[in-house]
């Protein structure tokens, strides 16, 4: 039972850090272009490696409304909509197609 706290703590310093550092490490304006542009696409990488094999996976009723999401995120992303809008997006759209084929079926 101990070693749940342990581990509790041990995840707690390790994300404490994680946010800290950067702030402490970093106090001027980043000057490198590459850098900065790394740092603009990491939410749009992220949010992709999360999301993307889930909608592959899906089966069933569930396969069509994740490619209704999927599709409407990939046409708000060509659109340049923000992070927000294209995830607020696709889960609408995939909200809405789940609830029409569950109201049919």
């Amino acid at each position: 039972m101990r070693n749940i706290y342990i581990y509790i703590m041990v995840m707690a310093l390790v994300t404490y850090l994680i946010r800290v550092l950067p702030l402490t490490l970093i106090r001027g304006e980043i000057k490198s272009k590459w850098i900065r542009s790394f740092l603009y696409y990491v939410p749009f990488a992220t949010l992709s490696a999360m999301t993307f094999p889930a909608i592959l996976k899906t089966e069933g009723l569930y396969f069509v409304s994740s490619m209704a999401g999927l599709i409407s995120a990939l046409f708000l992303a060509y659109c340049k909509k923000s992070l927000l809008k294209v995830a607020a997006g696709a889960c609408l759209a995939a909200f809405v197609v789940q609830l029409v084929l569950l109201y049919w079926k």
